[in-house]
C-alpha cells in the first residue's frame, strides 16, 4: 500500500495537457486524455492527481518515457530534453474539461 501523497506534489505530477492530433483521436475513441508529467512520477501519483485536479474517476494509467530527439547545430549534435507522457482512461461516463469555469 501506497503512503498518502501531500496534495502539494499532486498539484506539481501534472504539467500540461498534450493537444495533438493523435491524443484528440485517442479521447474520442478510448476516452482516454494525455498528459505530460514529471519526470519522476509514477502511476498512483499520476492517478490520483487528475482526480484531486479534475474531479473525476480514473480507472487506469499508462505511462511512456518520450526521448528527445537529435538535433543538429552545424557539426555539433546536442539532443532535446526527454520528458513523460501518461495515458490516462476515464471511467465510462467521466469526462475533463479544459475550460475554466464561468
Amino acid at each position: 500500500m501506497i503512503a498518502a501523497t501531500p496534495k502539494e506534489r499532486l498539484m506539481k505530477v501534472l504539467l500540461a495537457p498534450r493537444v495533438s492530433e493523435k491524443s484528440t483521436f485517442i479521447g474520442e475513441k478510448h476516452n482516454q486524455y494525455v498528459f505530460r508529467v514529471a519526470a519522476d512520477a509514477t502511476k498512483p501519483e499520476i492517478k490520483a492527481a487528475v482526480e484531486l485536479m479534475f474531479k473525476t474517476k480514473v480507472k487506469s494509467v499508462q505511462v511512456t518515457n518520450v526521448r528527445g530527439k537529435e538535433k543538429r547545430f552545424g557539426r555539433y549534435v546536442g539532443y532535446r530534453r526527454q520528458w513523460k507522457k501518461a495515458y490516462v482512461s476515464l471511467a465510462q461516463g467521466q469526462e475533463i474539461s479544459f475550460q475554466a469555469p464561468e
